[in-house]
């Protein structure tokens, strides 16, 4: 069986879980802690970071983008195809999940984790009101695009869902877990959200604990 290298609250990892789970693919999900260097983790993923999806046949794909586009190759194209169109459209799937995956987490998602959650249980460093001031302003800049992102049709890149979808919907699930997110502040991207929400392959990520934390009532609330 498949297995997923992943922590509660990497938004790459969530990311995957998405696919897989809109896929139907069954995976055996493995903790990795991110200040806990793991040996064994290290030989699959010299990096060091998660997501890991380690195939069937033994081989360690590592990386949020790598793996997702890795399943949509590998697997059949005409069960639930989450990067389709022609050249442009898939493009534009990819830009997004770029965006997401490198921007976004740059600017916001890795800031916040870290000061919130990393530092608190690592022990390393003390928090930094700077960083997160300027995390949560960026954050109001990107949810201001996704409410234009919305505004334009059902899904982010148009007419069905996209692995662009799924990016950005794990990686503000991180942040509504954290309670970082004003809803009211953006009635687009919150009726986007909680249409993502209600997917059953959202259900998982709505279940995750983890020690130490709580999230908000609303995070676990579909008609939030």
């Amino acid at each position: 069986m498949r297995v997923l290298h992943h922590y509660q609250l990497s938004a790459s990892s969530r990311f995957i879980r998405l696919v897989l789970a809109e896929r139907g693919l069954m995976v055996l999900p493995k903790l990795e802690i991110p200040w806990q260097r793991s040996e064994d983790f290290l030989t699959l993923n010299p990096a060091g970071d998660v997501p890991v999806l380690v195939t069937e046949d033994g081989l360690a794909i590592s990386g949020g983008m790598v793996i997702a586009e890795f399943i949509e190759e590998t697997e059949d194209s005409s069960q639930h195809n989450l990067l389709w169109g022609e050249s442009p459209a898939r493009a534009e799937i990819r830009r997004l999940v770029h965006w997401f995956e490198y921007k976004f987490s740059r600017e916001v998602g890795t800031p916040l984790l870290s000061e919130r959650v990393v530092k608190r249980f690592s022990g390393e460093g003390t928090t930094s009101s700077v960083v997160m001031r300027a995390a949560m302003s960026n954050l109001q800049i990107h949810l201001d695009y996704i409410d234009w992102l919305a505004e334009q049709g059902n899904w982010l890149t148009g007419r069905q869902i996209s692995l662009a979808d799924l990016a950005a919907a794990a990686h503000l699930s991180v942040l509504d877990f954290l309670g970082d997110i004003d809803w009211s502040r953006h009635p687009e991207a919150k009726s986007w959200y909680a249409k993502m929400k209600s997917r059953p392959s959202f259900r998982d990520l709505l279940g995750d604990q983890v020690v130490g934390l709580t999230p908000p009532d609303h995070y676990c609330d579909l008609d939030f």
